[in-house]
């Protein structure tokens, strides 16, 4: 029953939170199912599975809101998915140490980038909504789609600034796709293959689910009553930490 207690708690803070910043549940959620006994192949496929019901959650939450432009959210699946499903067959293939070093530097470089940029996000631009844009755009989400299938932790948080930085959208908007998209669709997919390739502690997984689910809906809920400059402050504050764990973890591997 304790584990359980912990369980739900650490899902309920790490979803929370990474429905507030567009990303970086991980960050918390995978380290405590490792320090819990878990192997990391059934860490991984358990903690996928789990991280679905973020975007359960947040989709609820912000299709009530409104605004969601479909034609847009079908752009992001199209070259998103198929990159989630060649990650995941490279997951075994990529050393750990490795993997982590260059995704910590991405990721801590992500933080870095937004706040040196105090106006990023804070207003909506139709930005390179052209067939180069667009298709430029596209292969941009492909690879991030891939790191989402191969990697452990984080790349919500890439996909947030990539639709703020080349599309133009205020981080309010950014993050509602990041989390219906990548949060339900491709965490979906990539769950999936994970748990074919993978055990998974099913017994695990209700507490997970249910404090993924409603941090999910709480994080979207703040957000859309908060605006951009706190999501802005919130994933600076993420991709930072994100960051510096990662690298922290590859140091350790080495």
């Amino acid at each position: 029953m304790a584990d359980i207690m912990v369980l739900f708690l650490v899902a309920l803070l790490a979803n929370t939170l990474s429905a507030l910043a567009g990303g970086g549940a991980g960050l918390l959620q995978l380290p405590a199912l490792l320090v819990m006994g878990l192997a990391f192949p059934v860490a991984l496929a358990t903690h996928k599975i789990a991280s679905v019901a973020l975007g359960v959650g947040a989709t609820v939450r912000h299709i009530r809101e409104g605004g969601f432009r479909w034609r847009f959210a079908l752009l992001v699946l199209a070259w998103g998915l198929p990159g989630v499903l060649l990650g995941t067959q490279l997951i075994l293939a990529i050393p750990d140490a490795w993997a982590e070093l260059a995704l910590g530097l991405l990721t801590l470089g992500l933080g870095i980038y937004s706040w040196r940029s105090p106006q990023l996000g804070q207003d909506s631009q139709r930005l390179n909504r052209d067939r180069r844009g667009l298709l430029l755009g596209g292969a941009g989400i492909f690879l991030i789609g891939i790191l989402n299938g191969s990697l452990t932790s984080g790349t919500g948080l890439f996909v947030t600034l990539w639709l703020v930085r080349w599309f133009g959208l205020d981080y309010t908007r950014a993050v509602s796709y990041t989390l219906v998209l990548v949060g339900l669709f491709w965490n979906g997919l990539g769950a999936l293959m994970l748990s074919v390739q993978a055990p998974v502690r099913w017994d695990w997984l209700p507490a997970l689910l249910a404090g993924s689910l409603l941090g999910g809906y709480i994080g979207a809920h703040w957000a859309l009553l908060k605006g951009n400059r706190l999501i802005k402050r919130a994933f600076e504050v993420l991709t930072v930490l994100a960051g510096l764990q990662l690298l922290r973890d590859a140091l350790l591997g080495f």
